[in-house]
């Protein structure tokens, strides 16, 4: 590069808020309405998350971990092709059907595969709201394997590798998790402010974890509130876009540093509350099943057909 550039940074908000959450605000409808309340998501390893509107701004970031990227979990992977990203389960057979990007033979499973698979083995019931995989269920895709119980969401001679793809409940459990990280995140950065979840107007998800995200799998399991669906919407890679933005504009640089100098940054591993509040969603969807009323009613559904 040209050694006269000059270099521009994006100002870090908190610990772990940094500048490609205040560079993604410039990609969003929170700073245009101070009416309606936004709760912005990027779930990344760290799980950022901002809520407020253009007068007011909270944040913190939850140690999610990166179990929805692929990491921690037996046969996870990236997004890319080969990757299962979407999962159905038959209610009667167990029998599992799968889609793959690039349709190409399956190599592992990708973040939106892992939410949709475990929504799918929750609602079937071949798995209980804990995480545990029911033994008893009558399908020889579930087994017990070298890490306990598993369920097989591809054959060997379906795949690209000639081995099984598999879920286990040491991937479940990191899995577990890590939603419950996000959920219990957004908990407590609501009510930090007297808030309830039910208040948000938007729920904003950004980066490559909502591109392929299925909204009613992600509140099936306790990922995402229990809100009505057209308040979901998916805003693609906005670090990388508001990065964009700040480099034509001096403009949106200045307002890069002003929302940044808005934000209030809240530490959660300084709130007592959080711990609560995480082990509270360390089931499916959540200990507090009232607050997932479609989800109530989908488990009565099926349970009565």
């Amino acid at each position: 590069m040209n050694p006269e550039a000059k270099i521009y940074l994006s100002p870090s908000v908190g610990s772990y808020v940094g500048g490609d959450i205040t560079a993604g605000m410039l990609c969003t409808p929170i700073l245009r309405s101070s009416q309606k309340i936004s709760l912005f998501i990027d779930a990344g390893t760290n799980g950022e998350l901002v809520v407020g509107n253009k007068d007011w701004l909270m944040t913190c970031a939850c140690s999610a971990g990166p179990a929805f990227e692929g990491a921690g979990v037996q046969d996870g992977m990236r997004a890319t092709a080969g990757a299962v990203e979407e999962v159905w389960i038959d209610d009667a057979t167990l029998e599992c059907t799968y889609e793959v990007i690039g349709n190409e033979r399956p190599r592992g499973i990708c973040g939106s595969g892992l939410i949709s698979l475990l929504a799918e083995m929750f609602i079937a019931g071949v798995m209980d709201k804990g995480g545990s995989i029911n033994l008893d269920a009558d399908t020889p895709r579930v087994r017990e394997g070298e890490h306990g119980p598993e369920y097989v969401v591809a054959w060997a001679k379906e795949t690209s590798h000639g081995e099984d793809i598999i879920i286990n409940k040491v991937d479940i459990d990191n899995l577990l998790r890590a939603k419950a990280a996000v959920y219990a995140g957004f908990s407590v950065l609501a009510r930090s402010v007297g808030m309830e979840l039910s208040m948000v107007e938007h729920v904003l998800i950004a980066g490559a974890f909502g591109q392929y995200l299925n909204v009613e799998q992600a509140i099936q399991i306790g990922l995402l509130p229990d809100l009505p669906r057209e308040k979901f919407k998916f805003l693609g890679n906005t670090s990388i876009r508001g990065a964009y933005l700040s480099l034509l504009s001096r403009e949106n640089r200045l307002r890069v540093t002003d929302v940044a100098g808005r934000m209030t940054y809240l530490e959660l591993s300084a709130d007592n509350t959080f711990h609560d509040e995480w082990m509270s969603a360390l089931f499916f969807p959540h200990t507090h099943l009232e607050d997932f009323p479609s989800v109530i009613e989908l488990l009565q559904n099926r349970a009565g057909s």
